[in-house]
């Protein structure tokens, strides 16, 4: 069964994107979780965390999916957000070759 589409603001989508970033190698670095909390509210981040927390890593990508599809992203916006991806992977000092797959997965889904 499909999930429920999320509909989410651009500002949301990236926090979401960043959380999956900060936890696909199967640990949260508290350098990842401060560096995604910078970039939003302590509201939005909370109940996007609460979201993410209850999402399994399929739905996730779905989730991204679809939502990348509800918004028009401007050559810039993906370039940006793309950094910002990067820049959650350098924040522990440790790039696994998990993140290294999910930077590749993320570049087919945004380009």
């Amino acid at each position: 069964m499909k999930n429920e589409l999320a509909k989410w603001s651009k500002a949301e989508f990236k926090i979401y994107m960043l959380l999956l970033c900060a936890k696909f190698d199967h640990h949260e670095a508290e350098e990842e979780i401060a560096l995604i909390k910078s970039k939003t509210d302590s509201a939005t981040f909370n109940k996007i965390y609460n979201e993410f927390s209850c999402d399994e890593e399929d739905s996730c990508f779905e989730k991204i999916e679809d939502t990348i599809n509800q918004h028009e992203y401007t050559l810039k916006e993906l370039a940006d957000l793309k950094q910002e991806i990067l820049d959650v992977f350098h924040s522990d000092n440790k790039i696994s070759q998990r993140e290294i797959y999910l930077e590749k997965v993320f570049d087919n889904i945004l380009y």
